[in-house]
C-alpha cells in the first residue's frame, strides 16, 4: 500500500479530516442549496410557479382534517372523499390525495392550525416545531456556539420535512426532550413520551426501555399522558371520531401494501422487502424479526444501565427497525440520535471510522427522498440500519469498557486473597 493511500485510510478511520470548521463550512453550502430548493418547492405547491400538474404538500392533509373538525364534522377527516374535497379547497383542484391516519389526539392540533390561513398555518407550524427541535438538540450537545445551528438546520431530513410540510420536527423534539430529561426528571420525560400518542406506532419501544430500566415513574407518567390526551380528544370530538379513526386505521394496510404509496420512501425492513418485490407475507415476516431484535437490544441496553447518550441513541435509532411505517422525512429522529452519539464520543473519544460514518449517513440522507432515482436504491432503510449499527457499536464499546473496569477492580482483591492464604 502506498504511503498516500495509507495516510488517506488513517485520515478516514480517525476522522481527522472532519474538523469543526469544515463541518460548518460544508453544511453552510448544503443549507444554501436546500433553501433554494425549499423555496421553489413551496412556490410550486402553491401555484406561484407553473407546474405540469397540480402539486401539493403533505401539510394539506393536516389542514384539511382541521377544517373538517372546525366545521363540526371531525369524523369526516377519516372519510377519504370528504377529506380530499377539503384538501382541494385548501390547495386547489386536481392535487394528489394525501392520506390522514392520525388519531384524534393530533386532530386537536390540526383544528387549531386550520383557524389560520393555509400558508400562515404551514409556516407557523414548521417554524415553531423546527425551533423547538433545534433548541432540544442544542441542549443535548451542550453547545452555545451559534455555528452549531448550521449543521443541525442543514441536516437533509430537515429539508425534506420543510419541503413536504411534515410533523417530524415535533416528533424529534418530543423524543429528544424526553430522553434528555429521563434520568433527572422522569415524570416530565414520561409526559413527553406520552405526547407521542399522536403518532402511536413510534412509541412501541418506549415502554420496553422504561420497564427494562426500572423507571416506573416515567412509565406511569407516559401512560397517564396517553390516557389524558385520549380523554381530551374524546371530550373535544366525541367517541364517534375515534371509531372512524380506528376503522380507517384498520384499512390503512391496503394503502401501504397495495402500492398507493411508493414503498421506496419507507426507512424500514418492511419497505425494503416490498420495494424489492418480496411480497406482503415476506415483508411482514422480516419486519417482525427486525422488531423483535430491536426490542431485545433496546431492553438489554436499558437494562444494563448504559450511559444516557448510549441509551437515548439506541432507542431513537432502533425505532425505524421496529415499525413498518417510518418514512424518509422521519429520519429527523436520526439527527437526535447522532447528537447523542457525538455526546458519547466527547466522553470516550470517537471509535475508528465513527466520525466518517456519521458524515456518510448525514450526506446519504439527502437522497432518501429522491424516490424517482434510477436504479431504485434502498437508501432510507440502509441509512436507518447504518445508524442503528453505529449505536450497537457504541453500546458494545461501553459494555467492553465496563468489563475491563470490573476486571481491574477484581484483580487487586484476588491478589489480596491469594496473599492471605499463605
Amino acid at each position: 500500500m502506498s504511503a498516500l493511500a495509507q495516510k488517506l485510510l488513517q485520515g478516514l478511520s480517525g476522522g481527522t479530516w472532519l474538523t469543526r470548521e469544515r463541518l460548518v463550512g460544508y453544511a453552510a453550502i448544503l443549507l444554501f442549496y436546500e433553501m433554494l430548493l425549499a423555496i421553489y418547492a413551496v412556490a410550486l405547491s402553491n401555484g406561484l410557479v407553473t407546474a405540469h400538474k397540480p402539486v401539493s404538500m403533505d401539510f394539506v392533509s393536516f389542514y384539511a382534517a382541521g377544517e373538517l373538525a372546525n366545521a363540526g364534522t371531525p369524523s369526516l377527516a377519516y372519510d377519504q372523499a370528504a377529506h380530499y374535497a377539503a384538501e382541494q379547497r385548501a390547495e386547489g383542484p386536481g392535487i394528489s390525495y394525501n392520506y390522514f391516519y392520525y388519531p384524534p389526539v393530533f386532530l386537536m392540533l390540526c383544528a387549531l392550525l386550520a383557524r389560520l390561513p393555509y400558508m400562515v398555518a404551514y409556516f407557523i407550524f414548521e417554524a415553531l416545531t423546527l425551533l423547538v427541535c433545534i433548541f432540544v438538540a442544542r441542549r443535548i450537545v451542550k453547545e452555545t456556539d451559534w455555528r452549531v445551528l448550521v449543521p443541525l438546520v442543514a441536516f437533509p431530513a430537515v429539508f425534506w420535512t420543510i419541503m413536504l410540510g411534515q410533523n417530524s420536527f415535533l416528533t424529534a423534539a418530543l423524543f429528544g426532550a424526553a430522553t434528555l430529561l429521563i434520568d433527572r426528571r422522569p415524570v416530565a420525560a414520561g409526559l413527553l413520551f406520552g405526547a407521542l400518542a399522536y403518532k402511536p406506532h413510534f412509541g412501541i419501544l418506549i415502554p420496553i426501555a422504561l420497564a427494562a430500566h426500572g423507571n416506573w415513574r416515567a412509565f406511569i407518567a407516559a401512560g397517564a399522558s396517553v390516557a389524558g390526551l385520549g380523554i381530551l380528544s374524546i371530550a373535544a370530538f366525541g367517541w364517534g371520531t375515534w371509531s372512524a379513526f380506528l376503522a380507517a386505521a384498520a384499512g390503512s394496510q391496503s394503502v401501504y401494501a397495495g402500492g398507493a404509496i411508493d414503498t421506496i420512501g419507507l426507512a424500514t425492513p418492511f419497505g425494503a422487502v416490498m420495494t424489492m418485490g418480496g411480497g406482503l407475507t415476506l415483508a411482514y415476516a422480516v419486519q417482525g424479526i427486525s422488531a423483535a431484535a430491536a426490542m431485545a437490544w433496546v431492553a438489554l441496553v436499558w437494562r444494563r444501565g448504559l450511559s444516557l447518550p448510549v441509551r437515548a441513541a439506541t432507542l431513537l435509532a432502533a425505532t425505524p427497525l421496529a415499525v413498518p411505517v417510518f418514512l424518509f422525512y422521519d429520519l429527523v429522529l436520526g439527527a437526535i440520535a447522532m447528537a447523542w452519539l457525538v455526546v458519547a464520543a466527547r466522553k470516550d473519544g470517537f471509535l475508528p471510522w465513527e466520525k466518517t460514518a456519521l458524515a456518510a449517513i448525514y450526506l446519504a440522507t439527502l437522497f432518501t427522498g429522491s424516490t424517482n432515482m434510477t436504479p431504485r436504491l434502498l437508501l432510507p432503510p440502509l441509512v436507518a440500519l447504518a445508524l442503528f449499527a453505529m449505536t450497537v457499536a457504541r453500546a458494545r464499546y461501553e459494555l467492553a469498557q465496563r468489563g475491563r473496569e470490573t476486571q481491574t477492580q477484581i484483580a487487586p482483591v484476588s491478589g489480596m486473597l491469594n496473599i492471605s492464604r499463605h
